[in-house]
């Protein structure tokens, strides 16, 4: 039955579709010119992502399986060689101006952060060049939605980075991408001031058309999955459910400080050395409950993680359904990262015909997912638009995840 507004009218879905990247990267030059008077060097751009699986496991040595989307943050760059930056967005205006020598942790703030922090994170890791160290001109235009969890930031990061490497004459294979990665979370970590891990980053510059990444957070190396979900009728239908994507209140950390905690008690570097087989064993070994649950998650979801990529490189799609399901009950409950708004998208997700859903990304806002029939997505948006209408809660967005390419130049 379809949901209904207060009003009686059914609920219309927001649907936020990406641009051609040939007339986003046409547009963004454009603007390059109305704001410096002559063209950009090239127009480069990277992609937001999505978590198919794999949540609050990256800090210890866990595996994680995002896919990069459409949706992407464009860039046009001109380098200098006085070492000045100058950065404008197309949504925000006037960014950071001065010299690459005042960039530095905390500094400038907002969002230039991500921009002007990206070649003093490259400089630090021994990337050297005059498209590096000389200054740039920029001006940006993002097409990931912000608030959504969805790495609008990391997809800012890596097209500057893959456009200052182009530039500088670096490698872009899939070795030269990792390092560029790595700087991107140096930027954001220290520069920006966000303690985030890697698999944004990775999955922005990392990521293959078709299909997602098996990212192994103990080494960083990673596998490409096939995802080819249309080939078996289905389509992933991303949830933003706009509520307040934050950590308040250092839950964030807590649970972190649960899984560093739990790896003394054990005598493990990682909870990645903690075999499925024998969690009933290891359990045992805590003596809280809290601490017993959270590393139930951890553990369980490394193994999801496994079997999820076993599933899709075997071209069996449709059984990942159960793997994701899982995931969100043990978010929900065992690590107690989800919320309202959350729990509400995947419930009537599932109740409107969803084969699964799950909450992606930290939690505590931010987004779910839903894998569906390929003709199925706008009849359970409607009914996820429904029920938040009928709960008095912000509309939500959404968008379908299609399997993309990482960071690229596009003019």
């Amino acid at each position: 039955m379809t949901q209904q507004h207060p009003t009686g009218s059914p609920a219309a879905p927001e649907f936020s579709a990406a641009p051609e990247r040939a007339d986003a990267a046409a547009a963004v030059a454009a603007a390059f010119r109305e704001t410096h008077g002559s063209d950009p060097a090239g127009v480069w751009s990277a992609p937001g992502r999505v978590n198919l699986i794999g949540e609050h496991v990256d800090y210890t040595g866990g595996l994680c399986l995002p896919l990069a989307l459409p949706h992407r943050t464009f860039v046009a760059l001109r380098p200098r060689t006085d070492g000045v930056v100058r950065v404008r967005s197309v949504q925000a205006g006037a960014g950071f101006e001065g010299p690459l020598h005042e960039v530095g942790p905390g500094s400038p703030q907002g969002w230039s952060a991500y921009v002007a922090g990206v070649p003093w994170a490259m400089w630090e890791r021994g990337l050297t060049g005059s498209a590096i160290s000389g200054g740039f001109d920029a001006v940006v235009d993002g097409h990931v939605p912000l608030g959504s969890g969805l790495s609008s930031s990391a997809a800012l990061e890596c097209a500057v980075a893959v456009a200052l490497g182009e530039l500088a004459g670096l490698p872009l294979d899939d070795a030269g991408r990792a390092v560029l990665a790595g700087a991107c979370v140096q930027a954001e970590n220290e520069v920006a001031g966000a303690p985030t891990g890697g698999m944004d980053q990775a999955a922005s510059l990392r990521c293959t058309e078709g299909g997602g990444i098996l990212l192994d957070t103990r080494d960083d190396t990673v596998q490409q999955v096939p995802l080819d979900l249309a080939a078996a009728g289905l389509a992933l239908l991303v949830m933003d459910t706009r509520a307040e994507h934050s950590h308040a209140g250092g839950e964030y950390g807590a649970r972190r400080a649960s899984v560093e905690r739990a790896c003394e008690v054990l005598g493990v570097s990682t909870l990645r050395e903690v075999d499925p087989r024998h969690l009933d064993e290891a359990l045992e070994r805590l003596d809280d409950d809290e601490l017993r649950r959270r590393v139930r998650h951890v553990v369980t979801e490394i193994d999801r993680v496994r079997r999820t990529a076993e599933l899709l490189r075997a071209g069996r799609e449709r059984e990942i359904a159960g793997l994701l399901d899982a995931s969100h009950e043990s978010l929900r409950h065992d690590y107690e990262v989800s919320c309202r708004e959350l729990d509400l998208a995947v419930d009537t997700a599932r109740a409107s015909g969803a084969l699964a859903a799950r909450m992606t990304g930290g939690g505590f806002g931010g987004s779910a997912i839903a894998l569906v029939e390929v003709d199925a997505g706008p009849r359970v948006a409607r009914a996820v638009a429904g029920a938040f209408a009928d709960a008095g809660l912000r509309a939500p967005q959404f968008l379908t995840a299609l399997p993309s390419q990482g960071a690229a130049r596009d003019l």
